[in-house]
């Protein structure tokens, strides 16, 4: 068995988050992508002393798993999406198993008490973050989401199921404008180009639309042209804002040197529970509107009799979960390293009349030195990647009886759980959160207790 060679065979599981597990001579070998119960053709794409990986090339005969449901027409090519091709509870059933394997082979013997499904599995997302570029070298201009497993070839999106339609008619409406005029789009390794990405972001309460297109400075837009454009285009919804970024890091990220408004406003609100959010352009929230319900729900249930308790909120983002906490608490403190999130968060807590929310803008690793009040509980919601072994350390000398942690990244959360156990915290309490249907990701809690 070396690198290109050509094999068959059956996938007898899927471990977290899209690895096909298939045994060739009893070799194990990892293909991404490939769902248990298929049988499928793959070719030794990287091969280690401990590690087998193969690249899928054609799916021989599907799993028994698999179900037609009218769906995207991208399903496959698009990287957006792994599971479209199963039932809702096919999903929730695989994702908990998954996690449950995850734990098991952590050496933990925690149970998951259940996994609780997105109110919605169709328009779920409320942002969505676009790419122009081509299908193939060369090629016309695309705009919508990476082909799968490549960095370079785009998808252009008709009908993508996780985001609202009105995405998607906009979607078309501003690929045409610009097929039109000619634009051309950033080449990643030329370093040459105008178009860069499309961000749009909308209110499941209210319907409400941002769009802002994000472009280097080696073009010029017809501003006033490309607002008609979009503000003639019939959609459900209604666009509250556009706007311009320009970016000429060489990153592959959406980031700004300079916004410019080109119509309406810079932000909407989004209402979670009885409360209000103003978002931005840039600030953070849940993708999931409906979904970020049932999780903060969750979080709101482990967390328990919170009066006259100080919370520490770490990685705050825009403070949601702090604000929920506070009409029944002494006080909040919420801690987050984008100031942008921070400054939002101050501005919601004074909207949401929350007189018991401090926000402090920095990285946890270093604040947690000027948080000299212990705390009687703490909420830990980090990034995908989990919490910086140092933070966390400081985190436990804090020496609270409970901790809520909310992972959006079960393997990150393992790791995490370890320094924790050693310092003497258990899981008293896990479940799960389908914020993102289709896809292969899903949301923990843990609810952890010092022994």
């Amino acid at each position: 068995m070396k690198k290109g060679d050509i094999f068959e065979g059956n996938v007898v599981k899927t471990e977290f988050p899209n690895k096909g597990i298939i045994y060739i001579d009893d070799k194990k070998i990892i293909v991404k992508n490939a769902l248990e119960g298929q049988t499928v053709r793959f070719s030794i794409s990287k091969k280690r002393k401990d590690k087998i990986e193969g690249r899928l090339l054609e799916v021989i005969s599907p799993s028994n798993l698999e179900c037609s449901i009218p769906g995207c027409s991208h399903f496959g090519i698009c990287g957006g999406c792994t599971y479209q091709n199963l039932s809702y509870e096919a999903q929730l059933d695989l994702k908990k198993r998954q996690v449950e394997e995850l734990i098991a082979k952590a050496g933990f013997d925690f149970t998951v008490e259940n996994i609780y499904g997105s109110p919605i599995t169709k328009g779920y997302r409320n942002k969505m973050e676009f790419t122009f570029g081509d299908e193939e070298k060369d090629g016309p201009l695309a705009l919508g989401m990476h082909k799968q497993n490549s960095f370079y070839d785009i998808v252009s999106l008709k009908d993508c199921q996780i985001v609202d339609p009105d995405f998607n008619v906009l979607l078309q409406a501003i690929l045409s404008y610009f097929q039109f005029t000619g634009a051309t789009f950033y080449h990643k390794m030329r370093h040459e180009g105008f178009l860069r990405h499309l961000v749009m972001r909308r209110s499941v309460k209210t319907g409400d639309i941002l769009i802002n297109l994000i472009t280097t400075t080696q073009g010029t837009l017809d501003e006033e042209s490309f607002v008609e454009m979009l503000t003639s285009t019939k959609i459900d919804g209604k666009i509250v804002g556009i706007l311009h970024t320009l970016n000429d890091s060489l990153a592959d990220v959406v980031q700004s040197d300079e916004t410019r408004l080109l119509y309406g406003q810079d932000y909407f609100y989004e209402y979670l529970f009885d409360m209000r959010f103003k978002i931005s352009p840039f600030s953070f929230f849940q993708t999931n509107t409906l979904g970020a319900e049932v999780l903060y729900e969750k979080v709101r249930e482990y967390v328990g009799e919170t009066k006259d308790k100080l919370i520490y909120d770490l990685y705050t983002g825009t403070g949601t979960i702090a604000q929920m906490m506070a009409p029944v608490a002494k006080k909040v403190v919420g801690v987050e390293i984008v100031e942008e999130a921070v400054e939002a968060a101050k501005k919601n807590a004074v909207d949401n009349k929350l007189n018991n929310c401090e926000f402090i803008a920095g990285d946890v690793l270093k604040v947690v030195d000027n948080l000299k009040e212990k705390p009687d509980i703490i909420i830990l919601d980090p990034p995908r990647d989990g919490i910086n072994p140092k933070a966390l350390n400081k985190i436990i000398n804090f020496g609270v009886n409970e901790m809520v942690y909310v992972s959006c990244k079960p393997t990150s959360l393992m790791r995490d759980l370890e320094i924790l156990k050693e310092a003497g915290y258990e899981v008293k309490k896990c479940c799960l959160v389908d914020m993102f249907p289709g896809t292969v990701h899903v949301e923990t809690v843990c609810l952890l207790s010092r022994k």
